[in-house]
């Protein structure tokens, strides 16, 4: 019997709260019920905004919380070679591009083509689609740039990629939270446009480096967020592109706040310290999020 493999996944770029709680309970629940394993990754490969005090904290609450995984804990930021040897591979295949254009620049663009009558497309966090000028610059030209240490990012070409793999991709979704059933869902990364999977110091993207650890980690089961959703037809994508397996996915509800919107480390909502210091206890918190 294959062993199933399951992870918790945080970015210590903040302080956790009762949503994180909830998907490192949820994945520690279901990794007992089915005599799984509960690794514990820390996706830290923000290296402005994660920070050693950020993972500390992390660690303390999921402590607190009785949260238990396996060692060694695979912390991106000492990662980065392996990412880079995927980049340069997708590089090699032309299926990325320099990027070049500021976020100035891409909101004049835009608004230039809005004016001649064109809505331009949105993702599906309804943010305006990457425009395609870059694509089409002369290599001698993107390599100047390079050379001249012009800010830019690594773009996947998503129509390539799609054309590349030449078939429909879909994931195997489970429909609640037993892990009984599962569901096929189209995987539809063209709505994202060209994603970022790396930028020009920092080898890899979330996207990019998710794919790769779990495929490294052996992660059998992806349980996160519902507000990730969409993003696995971009994951399915480069899973099939680097011939990486593919992990069943589940996306559990999300804890929302008491006006309706989801949970915010910037904003401090519902912080598991601050709980903590104000007496709540473990199975306090158990009992906040449904579990």
């Amino acid at each position: 019997m294959t062993l199933l493999t399951f992870r918790f996944a945080p970015s210590p770029n903040g302080e956790l709260h009762l949503g994180h709680a909830y998907s490192a309970l949820l994945n520690r629940k279901l990794a007992k019920a089915s005599g799984g394993s509960l690794l514990l990754r820390i996706e830290d490969i923000d290296t402005t905004r994660c920070t050693p005090q950020f993972e500390a904290g992390v660690l303390a609450d999921l402590k607190w919380l009785g949260f238990g995984w396996e060692e060694p804990v695979r912390r991106q930021s000492e990662h980065f070679a392996e990412y880079q040897a995927v980049l340069d591979r997708l590089i090699r295949d032309d299926l990325v591009y320099p990027a070049f254009m500021s976020r100035g620049e891409i909101r004049a663009f835009i608004a230039d083509s809005e004016k001649r009558g064109r809505d331009w497309p949105r993702d599906p966090d309804g943010v305006p689609l990457y425009p395609s000028a870059d694509k089409a610059l002369p290599v001698r030209e993107r390599k100047r740039r390079v050379a001249e240490n012009a800010p830019f990012a690594w773009r996947l070409d998503v129509a390539a990629a799609v054309s590349r793999i030449g078939k429909g991709l879909t994931w195997a979704e489970f429909t609640d939270e037993t892990l009984s059933t599962t569901r096929s869902v189209e995987a539809r990364p063209q709505d994202w446009g060209d994603v970022i999977v790396a930028r020009r110091d920092i080898p890899t993207s979330y996207h990019l480096a998710v794919v790769i650890d779990d495929a490294l980690q052996a992660i059998s089961h992806v349980v996160r967020g519902q507000d990730l959703f969409s993003a696995t037809g971009v994951q399915r994508l480069l899973q099939e592109l680097l011939g990486l397996p593919q992990p069943a996915y589940f996306h559990h509800r999300l804890i929302l706040g008491s006006d309706g919107r989801k949970l915010s480390k910037s904003l401090g909502d519902t912080g598991l310290a601050k709980l903590r210091d104000a007496g709540a206890s473990p199975d306090d918190i158990g009992r906040m999020v449904g579990l």
